[in-house]
């Protein structure tokens, strides 16, 4: 598919790389800048922890190119993957590019990084990798350096030796050294941003009181080594829990530099968006998600889903229905993360030589995206809606709609509302009366008939206009037509916003209810189309500017 480069998203990553002052800290939940203005990491993860120990696609492209197309398709900063033997075992360390691949068999690979990234083919594989985050920050890339490994190869089980402290590649002296000297090695290089201590820790030895032993320690000497860097901690079971954080803070020398990682897949649960009810299923999810690592959000504490994805062919059922409950989550939290991946294809994975990465944002041969609309989709999280120094607007909701990632947007009075960029999002307030009021406006959102277009009205006290978040997903905003029939908003396939029967409640498997999910999100972000000087009607008074409608 050709790619997609949302124009916005590109201006805004623009405008960030050249203000926003570096290194970053933390100011409560929120990631900060020097300035103090919320930096939001909107991340992918490009993989260098195989076995060639090298960033992945360097023999497809350049590295300069692979650079340019991260900063195209809205990211802003790098996930960088690394194995703990890279900076630790001299004679893996020792070894040139070439002579990496040469032991693993890969020639047409060493030719293609022959033809595509020359200055590094002869050079260790510590300096190939330093030579990546510089062109990453020649870019205006942020990195987040990811201790994701030991032993260089495919994570993970729970049997390989790499799981958790004491583990036989997982030697915590060693480990804690090798944090050390990746972070000295990398202390005063700007664009390096953070460090991930360790990815998905696991297994049979897992347990609370050595997790604080060593993550404590690991941190400490990460932070004395670089103070200027982000520390990440994750937590158990492949970083899916935190939940221990809660009745035991984490107790450090240094403070507004720590930050939690988390991990949130579709097949997490299984195949359970598959064999269950959607709503049912998110609304499940959803709550454990924030039992076991939201919650640090309301404590305080800055939450980076450090990894989410779903196959970009578009086939797989359990990710498609997974990721529109993400969204819909990520967004409402407003949260920092990474997506999983940017690879297009490994030179070398479980034994296998080229194998395609069907969840990775660049195609087979790294030069075009997968799947456009994905990326199109998540744009809308890309930059942030609210945060300290974003105060463009007073303190509104968007309506967000996951499945498109986009906003419900209006032109006038007169036109009917439809699906937009959020950037051009009217800002809306949603009562204790439950009904939904374009700021500024007398105008409220209501439900006319089932199977046609939602309207705005100033008559905003009869039941068609109050709009309650029901379903187990608490996605579905419904209200109840003058007949007492309950209907739910929906959206048409021409994108304008229409009421029907709310559909797939409960119970039923079979159906999907993606269409009517929407989430109320907080923003102080102000809308790229400004204050509209479009005519507006009003019984009584005729068609007025729409500036002057909130004074009469």
């Amino acid at each position: 598919m050709g790619s997609f480069i949302p124009s916005t998203i590109l201006l805004l990553f623009l405008f960030f790389s050249s203000v926003a002052p570096l290194p970053l800290s933390t100011n409560s939940h929120w990631i900060v800048d020097e300035g103090g203005r919320r930096v939001k990491l909107a991340c992918v993860n490009w993989v260098s922890h195989l076995e060639p120990m090298l960033a992945e696609g360097l023999s497809k492209q350049s590295m300069d190119t692979i650079a340019k197309r991260i900063v195209s398709t809205g990211f802003n900063c790098v996930r960088f993957t690394w194995p703990l033997f890279l900076i630790t075992n001299d004679s893996l360390a020792s070894l040139t590019v070439r002579q990496s691949f040469q032991r693993l068999g890969l020639v047409e690979s060493i030719a293609g990084i022959q033809a595509n990234n020359p200055s590094i083919i002869d050079v260790p594989l510590i300096k190939a990798y330093q030579t990546v985050v510089s062109s990453l920050g020649e870019n205006n890339l942020m990195v987040i350096l990811d201790n994701h490994i030991s032993t260089p190869g495919w994570c993970c089980s729970n049997f390989d030796g790499n799981g958790f402290f004491g583990d036989k590649y997982f030697n915590p002296d060693l480990w804690i050294t090798g944090l050390t000297r990746m972070a000295a090695l990398f202390n005063g290089v700007t664009n390096v941003v953070g460090m991930s201590l360790r990815n998905e820790l696991r297994g049979p030895k897992q347990n609370v009181n050595d997790w604080y032993k060593y993550m404590q320690k690991g941190a400490e000497a990460v932070h004395s080594a670089n103070p200027d860097v982000l520390v990440i901690l994750s937590g158990l079971s492949y970083d899916r829990d935190l939940s221990f954080i809660q009745n035991r803070p984490v107790n450090l020398t240094f403070s507004e530099k720590l930050v939690f990682e988390a991990h949130w897949y579709g097949f997490s649960d299984g195949q359970a968006w598959v064999t269950g009810n959607p709503n049912q299923v998110c609304g499940r999810v959803a709550r454990d998600m924030m039992r076991k690592s939201g919650y640090l959000v309301d404590q305080g504490y800055p939450l980076f889903i450090s990894e989410f994805g779903i196959d970009e062919r578009g086939t797989n059922v359990n990710d498609n229905r997974y990721l529109n409950c993400f969204l819909g989550v990520a967004a409402e939290l407003d949260l920092d993360w990474a997506l999983w991946t940017l690879v297009g294809s490994y030179y070398l994975r479980e034994g296998i030589i080229g194998l395609n990465e069907y969840y990775g944002t660049m195609d087979y041969n790294w030069c075009q995206t997968r799947n456009s609309s994905f990326l199109q989709r998540i744009s809308a999280l890309q930059s942030s809606f609210r945060g300290p120094g974003l105060s463009e607007a007073k303190l509104h909701k968007v309506i967000f709609h996951p499945l498109t990632g986009l906003c419900v947007t209006r032109k006038s009075f007169l036109d009917p509302l439809r699906l937009g960029p959020c950037t051009d999002s009217d800002a809306w307030s949603y009562s204790p009366q439950k009904t939904l009021v374009v700021k500024g406006t007398y105008f409220c959102l209501q439900a006319d008939e089932s199977g046609t277009s939602a309207k705005l009205g100033i008559f905003c006290t009869d039941s068609n206009s109050k709009w309650e978040m029901i379903s187990d997903s608490k996605m579905h905003l419904s209200a109840k037509l003058t007949d007492g029939k309950s209907v739910c908003l929906d959206v048409a396939s021409d994108n304008t916003i229409t009421t029907n029967s709310c559909k797939c409640i409960s119970k039923d498997n079979t159906c999907d209810p993606s269409s009517q999910w929407f989430k109320l999100v907080d923003s102080t972000r102000s809308s790229t189309s400004g204050e509209r000087s479009l005519l507006q009607y009003l019984p009584g008074k005729g068609l007025i500017p729409s500036l002057l409608v909130g004074s009469i």
